[in-house]
C-alpha cells in the first residue's frame, strides 16, 4: 500500500479522469507527505508537482488537461514535466493488454513525491522492485487520523481520542487490504441515518460490515518506458551512448548529435525523387 493513500491532504477538485485504465498511477513506497516535498525544485515545477501529487490515481495528467487546471501554458507544463522526470518524480510508460481478444497498448504516468534514481525506476518498472509496506505504527497513526476527522466530515460521527484508539486497528485493516482513505471515509460516512445514537458503535459496525476482501496476490507487471518529452519508447545503448536517463531519450536530453547537412539534403532529395516517381506511375496507370 502506498503511503500516499494515507494522507489527508486535500486533492484538487473537478479534475477529469483519464479513460479507465489510463492516467496517473502512484509509485509505491513513498515517504509521508510533508510541506517540503518539492522544496528542491524550482517554483514552477514544485507547483505542478504538488498539484499532481494531490490528484487521485487515474486522473488525466496530459499536458493539455493540466493546462486547463493550473496557471501555466502547455509549453511551460511540458517543460516542467520533463524536468520532473529528470529529477526522478515521474515516468511515462506503456504496457500491452488484451481486451476482448484484441491486443492494445495502455499508457500510464507513474508519479512519486519521493524522488527516485534511474536504478530504482528501471527495477520497479521491470517488475522486480520489492515494495516495502509502511510500518504498523505508520498505518495505525494514519488510521487514527482518519477516525478523528470523521467528526469534521459529519458531526454525528464524532469520536473521542480513546474511541479512535480503540478502533484504529479495525481501520488499519482497511489500509492493509489496499483501501484508500477516501474509500474508508466513503464506506463509513455515506448514507447515514438521521440520528446516530452511538457514534463509536456505529463506526465500529461499519468498519466490520464493509471491510473489503483481502486482495489477490499482485502479479508483477513489466512496463515499457517512454520518453517523457517525445513519447517514444526508450532506446538501447547505441554508438553515441543513447538510452533513457531521467525518463528522457538521448535526443530530448540533447545528447544525440545532429545529422550532417549533406546527409539531410541527400535524404530529402531521395524522398522528392520517390514522390515524383510515384506520381508518374499513378499518371501512367490512370491514362
Amino acid at each position: 500500500m502506498a503511503i500516499a493513500q494515507l494522507s489527508a491532504a486535500p486533492r484538487p477538485s473537478a479534475h477529469p479522469k483519464a479513460n479507465p485504465g489510463y492516467g496517473k498511477k502512484s509509485a509505491p513506497d513513498q515517504e509521508p507527505r510533508s510541506g517540503r516535498d518539492f522544496a528542491h525544485l524550482p517554483s514552477r515545477e514544485a507547483s505542478i508537482a504538488t498539484y499532481i501529487d494531490r490528484l487521485d490515481d487515474g486522473a488525466d495528467i496530459s499536458v493539455k488537461t493540466l493546462a486547463k487546471h493550473v496557471s501555466y501554458g502547455q509549453c511551460a507544463i511540458g517543460t516542467a514535466l520533463n524536468n520532473l522526470s529528470a529529477a526522478g518524480h515521474l515516468r511515462r510508460v506503456r504496457r500491452p493488454v488484451t481486451v476482448d481478444g484484441c491486443p492494445r497498448w495502455v499508457w500510464h504516468t507513474f508519479f512519486s513525491r519521493t524522488a527516485r534514481d534511474d536504478v530504482w525506476w528501471d527495477t520497479f518498472l521491470a517488475g522486480e522492485a520489492p515494495v516495502t509496506k509502511p510500518s504498523p505504527e505508520t498505518v495505525r497513526s494514519a488510521a487514527f487520523g482518519v477516525l478523528a476527522r470523521l467528526g469534521r466530515i459529519d458531526a454525528r460521527l464524532t469520536l473521542s481520542a480513546g474511541e479512535c484508539g480503540a478502533l484504529e486497528e479495525s481501520a488499519a485493516e482497511w489500509f492493509a487490504r489496499g483501501a484508500s482513505e477516501a474509500q474508508l471515509v466513503q464506506a463509513v460516512a455515506s448514507g447515514l441515518p438521521k440520528r446516530v445514537e452511538y457514534a463509536f458503535g456505529f463506526v465500529r459496525a461499519r468498519l466490520v460490515e464493509k471491510l473489503p476482501p483481502e486482495p489477490e496476490p499482485a502479479q508483477p507487471v513489466r512496463y515499457e518506458v517512454l520518453c517523457t518529452a517525445c513519447g517514444e519508447p526508450g532506446e538501447g545503448e547505441g554508438e553515441h551512448g543513447g538510452g533513457m536517463r531521467g525518463g528522457l531519450c538521448a535526443g530530448c536530453r540533447g545528447g544525440r548529435p545532429g545529422l550532417d547537412a549533406d546527409r539531410v539534403h541527400a535524404h530529402a532529395g531521395r524522398l522528392r525523387d520517390a514522390l515524383r516517381a510515384g506520381r508518374r506511375t499513378e499518371g501512367g496507370a490512370g491514362a
